[in-house]
């Protein structure tokens, strides 16, 4: 089959479909040396710290040679594992910085309520001392990094053709990373956020919008809390609310608890208590084995712990909650070892109740509250 040589446009062009090239074939013996090159380097990589899962990654690549893989697939998995190390290695400084993503329309005119919104919330964010990434465009996007400033921003573009720079805040700045793909863009997006916050947008919110909310509601994301914005007086968030609860609601697509995910708002100040009281009393989690550990700020009371098991004994599958110090498995974070632990054996389902229960400690009296040290 003929196929038209690539050109400059290709760079903006995700691979959405399979390819009709020929695929790569290359035998055994033609691979032996670089088998045997490779066992060494294995080897080698195998006694530095976290060298055997760069062995791994580099063992899965010569795979693809043997695997009648074609030069599309081949290009897609390389400018994707670029992409992705070059965005870690930027975001790698600022791990321990809470940061809120942006999300809303390109289109959006500075004079637009919408826009003042996002503006007024990223200010707020940032200087509460959050970080703040947008898609690095325009409209809501050029609002987020204008509200909080250059500093604190990260941007994530999407090479589109018709959109070809980013807005004036965060051009040239080295917390500027350029995606072909969306998926590693959305990946990043989502794993170095703390919270997410949507304005008013088209077809590309949504899609983000639905994205979070999906990997919220089955647990392939940490528990965040999600905003979404409208203008004083806006009904955009309320109208689609009322899709989801007519047409996903009552067909039983999504249970009643799952709009527990999300929260609606015309009011930026409400949005900001909304994203920083997620984080009053929680402030991680980790899976075990068995177990799923909350770390929190402070140490609910055995009264407290009797509520928490009236109230959320329906998400345990054996055991009762329990409060601890750091576990054995949390040795590699020596950071979080101050902070107490609640610990229970989730049922991995109900990630609605959870983000539930998560609201319920950060609801808990302060005052009443036991403030006992950690043990080791």
């Amino acid at each position: 089959m003929h196929t038209t040589p690539m050109d400059d446009s290709t760079r903006h062009t995700e691979q959405s479909q399979e390819s009709a090239e020929e695929p790569v074939r290359v035998s055994r013996a033609e691979l032996a040396g670089a088998s045997r090159r490779a066992e060494q380097l294995l080897a080698e990589l195998a006694r530095v710290p976290d060298g055997k899962l760069v062995g791994e990654i580099v063992s899965s690549a010569l795979k693809l040679l043997s695997d009648a893989t074609n030069r599309g697939d081949l290009k897609l998995i390389n400018a994707a594992m670029k992409e992705l190390r070059y965005a870690l290695k930027i975001f790698a400084p600022y791990h321990d910085v809470r940061k809120v993503s942006i999300f809303g329309s390109a289109r959006t005119p500075p004079e637009h309520p919408d826009y003042e919104q996002a503006v007024s919330l990223s200010r707020s964010m940032a200087r509460a001392g959050w970080m703040v990434i947008t898609g690095a465009g325009g409209g809501i996007m050029a609002a987020g990094h204008g509200g909080a400033g250059a500093e604190p921003s990260f941007g994530l573009s999407i090479r589109l053709p018709f959109e070809t720079s980013a807005n004036a805040h965060i051009a040239n700045d080295p917390k500027l990373i350029n995606f072909k793909y969306f998926f590693t863009r959305k990946l990043m997006f989502v794993r170095s956020s703390d919270a997410i916050a949507l304005f008013p947008g088209g077809f590309g919110t949504l899609d983000e919008g639905f994205e979070v909310l999906t990997l919220a509601q089955t647990g392939k994301c940490v528990p965040m809390p999600i905003v979404l914005v409208d203008a004083p007086g806006g009904d955009f968030w309320r109208s689609w609310q009322s899709y989801v609860e007519k047409q996903l609601l009552a067909r039983g697509f999504i249970s009643p608890d799952d709009r527990r995910l999300y929260k609606i708002t015309d009011s930026v100040d409400e949005a900001v208590r909304e994203i920083q009281h997620f984080y009053s009393n929680f402030h991680s989690l980790r899976y075990t084995r068995e177990d799923i550990v909350l770390r929190l700020h402070r140490r609910p009371t055995d009264e407290q712990l009797d509520g928490i098991e009236s109230a959320f004994g329906d998400i345990k599958t054996s055991g009762a909650f329990h409060v601890s110090g750091p576990l054995r498995e949390e040795r590699d974070e020596p950071a979080l070892r101050d902070l107490h632990r609640l610990v229970f054996t989730f049922n991995r389902r109900d990630h609605d109740r959870l983000r539930m229960l998560i609201d319920y400690l950060n609801d808990l009296p302060e005052d009443s509250l036991l403030k006992a040290e950690c043990a080791l």
